[in-house]
């Protein structure tokens, strides 16, 4: 806290009053950026500010996490040390692809590289990473979920083909990990590149081996809780759904 007897203009324009005193005629003032302030400058100001003020304490945190993301990304791409072997699934699913690609003319090697991401790092570890909660038993509090959200954006920048352009104004989330991307992009490239070496998984083995997953899983599994859940959301929502049904007859109709 910080008492004036007489703040100066500048100083009243980027931090709120929060009491005044009468008698003595001192004010108390809160070192903060006044977010409700009309100029923009001003608040611009402010803002780099305290991202100034907290940059060491986010380098210095960056490097405590540096080898914990390096052998998350690592693990995730790379087909020798996982622990284990490769899911024949991703095998099979990218092979698919690159059939799809070879059959529809598709040789532009950014467009191969973007369904695999789409397909796997994006729809599936992206979530993972964002929400560790689906798979942990654990709460997620927000400043874990700001932390978990840098990496995410650092894991999905490294999929991308695209080159990103930064500069003194680029948000910190983005400036943190700039020298480390083109390393991961590297290692997403020699993944896929990896996977599309190993022998073609042919339609019976990849049959076979779901069958062998159900199997080991089976107990796992409760289909008449699942059916349950199923009730309960319709029951819920099945206003909102017969809508839907009646809205999507009209336009086939139309």
């Amino acid at each position: 806290m910080l008492r004036t007897a007489s703040s100066p203009d500048s100083l009243r324009s980027r931090t709120p009053m929060i009491t005044p005193d009468l008698e003595s005629g001192t004010k108390l003032w809160h070192l903060v950026k006044n977010h409700d302030h009309m100029d923009q400058r001003e608040g611009d100001r402010g803002s780099k500010m305290v991202s100034e003020i907290y940059l060491t304490r986010l380098l210095a945190t960056k490097g405590t996490l540096q080898k914990f993301v390096d052998d998350l990304f690592e693990t995730i791409f790379s087909t020798a040390h996982r622990g284990s072997a490769l899911p024949l699934a991703i095998k099979y699913m990218f092979d698919f692809l690159d059939e799809q690609a070879d059959k529809h003319q598709i040789n532009d090697y950014d467009v191969r590289h973007t369904w695999k991401s789409n397909c796997l790092p994006l729809r599936f570890w992206v979530n993972v990473i964002k929400n560790p909660q689906f798979v942990f038993d654990i709460h997620k509090n927000s400043i874990t979920d700001a932390c978990l959200s840098v990496v995410a954006q650092t894991f999905m920048d490294s999929c991308s083909t695209s080159e990103h352009k930064l500069g003194k104004d680029s948000p910190s989330n983005k400036l943190l990990y700039a020298k480390d991307i083109p390393n991961y992009k590297s290692w997403v490239e020699r993944y896929y590149a990896d996977i599309a070496k190993m022998p073609a998984i042919s339609d019976q083995d990849m049959s076979a081996y779901l069958a062998e997953q159900s199997r080991l899983h089976l107990s796992q599994f409760n289909s008449m809780s699942a059916l349950h859940e199923i009730y309960s959301y319709i029951t819920k929502y099945k206003d909102e759904a017969v809508l839907s049904s009646f809205s999507c007859q009209d336009n086939q109709f139309k």
